[in-house]
């Protein structure tokens, strides 16, 4: 029988999400064919599951970094394929942590040759953790923040960052915990649909979010140097208007974001930014899925009719990141980024600006899987998000190295 098989992750079964790793299969006969798969169970018992063919190596080894798949759920050299292609069996499920304090466990399997999978050879489990080692998280409840703070291990300073997500709502923490693993302070703010918090509030403070700005601000372990602010569809626009409107700003990033103030009007000092105007009219329902498409219910940015809606970036001090798909099948995220862009450009401001083709709406810490379509959890409707899995899964990679050095750059 000779050696048995051995699956192993190195540098190590255990490691934080957006860690990539190397999968390699020991023990097998020369040139054998097999098929790998990878299985995650998430928070709400759904399974989500990716497998891709192989042939092994003359010595019976295996390693995901160096042999191409030959078929399945991607094709070609993919050393963290089975994570990104990783599928729900339900249609229309997003993979998101809900509880950061545990992992996700992958499990990986090897079964002999191309198809059937009836003979297991062996597996193993890879860890994934959203929280690093000492990371601490604190739930804030104070004055009107809801929100939960995420502390480094160790003294600092450490740069502060708050945390945005989209018209969604509810208190998502997995991306700040990741960035607090990475040596950020980093707040997750919750602006709508969240305990007492309206799923569709009839206006946001400005207010609101500076209180998370001071409360940030004072944290012991926090750089005095300014904070940063990172924000995903309504969250970008909304960290625009916070790095333009509010003292303390000192970089921001928006990913799949607008350059005007949408959905919700927005009351600042003295003034109200009100809501880019939209015709629910011309949104598109495919008639057999339901799914919705949003990509034209915005009136035309360029019309100067629409122009009190925009955000004032050129007038602030901050530096500015942009990242957008092409492929955003639910917001033009790129053309209204152009627009931001090219009014910073104009000021001789500091911009950078990325855009991915083939990547979708949904732009994710690394190795999070696709989510081409799902229910929107405010509107209830089938939300088409857009991607192409390989394209967005690169994309997803290079972005998140690019937010992190951009905030140790500027921060």
């Amino acid at each position: 029988a000779g050696m048995a098989v051995r699956v192993s992750v190195l540098p190590s079964p255990r490691c934080l999400f957006d860690d990539p790793v190397q999968i390699r299969v020991a023990g097998l006969q020369p040139q054998q064919a097999v098929t790998l798969r990878a299985s995650l169970v998430d928070e709400s018992g759904e399974l989500f599951q990716a497998h891709a063919l192989y042939r092994g190596g003359s010595s019976g080894e295996l390693d995901l970094s160096r042999f191409p798949a030959l078929g399945g759920s991607y094709l070609g050299v993919e050393p963290m394929g089975l994570l990104w292609a990783l599928q729900s069996k339900t249609p229309y499920k997003r993979l998101a942590k809900r509880n950061v304090l545990t992992p996700f466990c992958v499990d990986l399997e090897v079964y002999e040759g191309h198809g059937d999978m009836s003979r297991l050879l062996g597996k193993c489990t890879n860890e994934r953790w959203f929280l690093g080692e000492g990371v601490k998280r604190i739930s804030v409840r104070e004055g009107r923040l809801k929100a939960t703070l995420f502390l480094p291990p160790g003294p600092g300073p450490f740069p502060g960052l708050i945390d945005l997500y989209g018209s969604g709502g509810g208190l998502i923490e997995y991306r700040a915990s990741l960035l607090a693993s990475r040596g950020f302070v980093t707040l997750a703010l919750a602006y709508m649909s969240f305990e007492d918090i309206p799923a569709m509030p009839e206006i946001l403070e400005l207010s609101y979010f500076e209180e998370a700005v001071n409360f940030l601000r004072k944290q012991q372990q926090v750089k005095d140097t300014g904070i940063g602010v990172l924000g995903l569809s309504k969250g970008g626009d909304l960290a625009l208007s916070m790095a333009t409107f509010l003292p303390g700003i000192k970089a921001a990033v928006s990913i799949s974001g607008s350059s005007f103030n949408s959905f919700i009007p927005l009351k600042g000092d003295g003034f109200t930014i009100p809501v880019h105007p939209y015709d629910l009219g011309r949104m598109k329902i495919s008639d057999e899925s339901g799914l919705v498409d949003f990509s034209d219910v915005l009136d035309d940015h360029t019309d100067p009719a629409t122009w009190d809606c925009r955000i004032p970036v050129e007038r602030s001090s901050a530096k500015f990141l942009f990242l957008s798909g092409l492929d955003d099948m639910n917001l033009k995220s790129d053309l209204y980024c152009r627009d931001a862009v090219q009014r910073l450009r104009q000021h001789g401001r500091e911009v950078e600006f990325y855009s991915y083709s083939g990547a979708g709406h949904l732009l994710e810490p690394p190795y999070l899987p696709l989510c081409k379509v799902s229910i929107h959890r405010v509107l209830g409707m089938l939300v088409h998000w857009g991607g192409q899995w390989r394209e967005h899964a690169k994309a997803q990679e290079d972005a998140w190295r690019r937010i992190q050095a951009f905030f140790w750059q500027h921060l």
